[in-house]
């Protein structure tokens, strides 16, 4: 591992345990990210517009999160990782539209072209439309309900825990008010998370609770609210950090 790549590593070390750092590192590695994002879409993505953006900044989070020095350089690891999140973006969305992406390969090719390229055709704003709608729609719909709690998207993955006596602590707070639904009736009800009645449910620190409190909206929200792609994405962070449904 070159020089670069073993300072690029000890700043993904650091920044798993110290959100200011973290931050730092995304921003500086916005232009990767959108990159890797474009790498995907054949095309600069646009923020605020394009979803696939947000897709890829959760990966990058999750990357940082999840990465271990023996796996190799940090950025591949990102890359690859991102361009998983992006897949299993779209072929959700098949599920749901029945829409075969024309940018996922296919399994029989050795060449492993994108089916895009198999069949001769490009992209055009009918197909697009046809394949990101779904998936579109979910998010934008969770990003409006979370702004009801004055939280934003990237909001989630700042305030992720990251150590797992903490994550396994907030999932303590998730089940006992999965379980007690007089819990999430008063966080809807009254747009406020109620800390104390947690706290008092699951036996877990009340400032525990407060420090994760968008964390905890937004997975809650997640689960409660029919948000399918949006809970699978969460799933799939929450299983590679160890997690459970």
């Amino acid at each position: 591992m070159s020089t670069i790549d073993s300072d690029l590593s000890a700043l993904v070390s650091k920044a798993k345990s110290d959100n200011q750092c973290e931050d730092t590192l995304i921003r500086q590695y916005m232009p990767f990210i959108k990159s890797e994002t474009a790498k995907f879409l054949h095309r600069i993505p646009q923020e605020g517009q394009d979803d696939e953006l947000s897709i890829a900044l959760f990966a990058f989070h999750e990357a940082i999160t999840s990465y271990q020095e023996q796996k190799g350089a940090f950025l591949p690891y990102a890359s690859k990782l991102i361009h998983s999140r992006l897949i299993d973006y779209y072929r959700r969305e098949k599920r749901h539209q029945q829409v075969v992406p024309l940018d996922e390969t296919r399994d029989d090719e050795d060449d492993e072209l994108p089916i895009i390229e198999t069949v001769g055709v490009s992209y055009d704003n009918v197909a697009e439309h046809s394949a990101k709608s779904a998936a579109k729609q979910e998010i934008e719909d969770f990003a409006l309900t979370l702004a009801r709690y004055d939280i934003s998207i990237t909001d989630v993955a700042d305030n992720c825990p990251r150590q797992e006596r903490t994550l396994e602590a907030c999932r303590r707070v998730l089940t006992t008010a999965r379980t007690h639904s007089r819990l999430i009736d008063m966080l809807t009800d009254t747009g406020k998370l109620p800390v104390k009645e947690l706290a008092d449910a699951s036996g877990v620190e009340r400032k525990t609770i407060e420090r994760h409190r968008r964390y905890i909206v937004a997975m809650l929200l997640a689960y409660t609210n029919g948000f399918d792609i949006i809970r699978g994405h969460l799933n799939q962070v929450f299983a590679a950090r160890g997690g459970r449904k």
